[in-house]
């Protein structure tokens, strides 16, 4: 599976390649491939586990990402709707907006 492009950068490997070569091998390469749980499963769980603990700067990524894994733009709002409650409001403006935004751009892209 190829990392999201937020995730870590290709700039990275020039300070440490080992990470960036584990994060491609190890996470993308083995976790997310296993059986047990479908891409879009992993990607919904991502999804959730970054906003509940605010890392935003991989969020956006991985918005993306559970797009391409088969989330609808629906169910990722219901998802930030119920996480509201569990996590935090202003996590969930910020995810949703993330949201938007990558919406946003794909319908200009394609349009």
């Amino acid at each position: 599976m190829k990392r999201p492009s937020a995730a870590s950068g290709d700039e990275l490997a020039s300070v440490v390649p080992a990470f960036v070569e584990m994060t491609d091998r190890v996470l993308y390469g083995e976790v997310w491939e296993r059986e047990g749980l479908s891409r879009r499963d992993r990607s919904l769980l991502t999804v959730a586990a970054l906003m509940t603990a605010n890392r935003h700067q991989q969020l956006e990524a991985h918005l993306g990402l559970a797009l391409k894994n088969g989330l609808t733009v629906e169910e990722l709002g219901e998802a930030l709707l119920h996480l509201a409650f569990y996590a935090s409001w202003p996590a969930s403006v910020t995810a949703s907006r993330m949201l938007f935004d990558i919406v946003k751009k794909r319908e200009a892209e394609q349009g």
